[in-house]
């Protein structure tokens, strides 16, 4: 066995490699290592890819897996060696007040993970971080595999902003971003019960998408124009819930204006360049919630179980598979829009 292994690194803006790294080791007594079996690109990895965020040159990158543990540190009591398990976009300890109140996302003794596009991954605190899937890899359909991985991050990301927005039965809602975490998004508004659910895109592929997943209405409109819309077709009051799922100025702008006096908005988007009027969201009572998802609380309790009994499948979202040799192409896909997201495959 090499101690060897294939892994993303990112070496300049537009450029990605695959270069042969030290496999991890166990660094802590709560550590395990897995070997990953699916990866992904994120839309936020984008951001480093385009050059509009720093990131290390020769750095890992990647932040969404599943697999297989390999090693177990000696504190470790919730997995062993075989298992199957999903991991959370976030590490967390899962015993401190934030993680108790279901915010491991934010824990102060855990972090982000970015290292997850190579075929092994060190996972610190694990009993607090990682989520068990019952049996092993193979038995599981490729579908079913790529299901299980947007619970790392995507399709937990969009339940977020459905939960942070308060979505209720025969609400009327809005996604805000047509990529994977705003389909995600669309599913999940429809499982909290939204009888209305607008998703604005201006893409005919990703729209056909939302459509399936829930979407009644698709507005392609932006800015003014978008906000326009969705007043016409709310009488004149907007939208009971918006998920703001892009975290751009001009994303966050128009879920302000289309927003219904007294609504929330929920934002999961990675904020840029975005101010909140405390005066505009005051007199209107808009509240705002929301931030990194906390996976594993929503895994535990009730992603991962919709998932294993086919009641969602977010998987859809992949729409172009690689493995780690072809990385480049991954990213060039994602950022050209040629696929909503890349799968990894090892």
């Amino acid at each position: 066995m090499t101690d060897m292994m294939k892994a993303a690194v990112f070496e300049a803006p537009g450029r990605m490699a695959v270069k042969e790294l030290p496999k991890p080791q166990l660094e802590q007594d709560d550590d395990i290592v897995i070997r990953v079996v699916r990866a992904c690109v994120c839309g936020s990895d984008l951001w480093f890819f385009r050059g509009l965020t720093p990131q290390t040159v020769g750095g890992q990158t990647g932040h969404e897996s599943i697999g297989v543990v390999e090693q177990v540190g000696s504190a470790v009591e919730s997995v062993q060696p075989g298992d199957f398990v999903v991991v959370p976009f976030p590490f967390s300890c899962g015993k401190c007040p934030v993680c108790k109140a279901g915010f491991e996302s934010v824990c102060p003794h855990g972090g982000y993970f970015s290292a997850c596009q190579a075929e092994y991954l060190r996972v610190p605190e694990a009993d607090g971080t990682v989520v068990k899937v019952p049996g092993s890899p193979s038995d599981y359909t490729d579908e079913q595999l790529a299901s299980l991985l947007t619970i790392s991050d995507v399709m937990s990301t969009g339940y977020h902003a459905a939960v942070s927005a308060e979505v209720k039965p025969g609400d009327t809602a809005v996604v805000m971003g047509d990529g994977a975490v705003g389909l995600c998004g669309v599913i999940a508004a429809k499982m909290l019960g939204a009888s209305r659910i607008i998703a604005m895109s201006r893409h005919e592929d990703r729209a056909a998408l939302a459509r399936e997943f829930g979407a009644t209405d698709i507005v392609p409109e932006r800015d003014q124009a978008a906000i326009d819309k969705v007043l016409e077709m709310t009488g004149g009051y907007g939208a009971d819930a918006v998920l703001e799922c892009v975290g751009s100025k001009q994303s966050f702008d128009t879920a302000i204006g289309l927003a219904r006096r007294g609504a929330v908005i929920g934002r999961v988007g990675l904020p840029h360049d975005v101010e909140i009027s405390a005066t505009g969201t005051f007199y209107a009572n808009i509240g705002i919630k929301g931030g990194p998802a906390p996976v594993r609380h929503y895994d535990l309790n009730g992603l991962l179980d919709a998932v294993l009994n086919g009641d969602i499948n977010p998987g859809r979202v992949f729409t172009g598979e690689y493995d780690i040799d072809h990385i480049q192409d991954a990213y060039e896909a994602m950022d050209q829009r040629k696929v909503i997201k890349a799968l990894i495959r090892f």
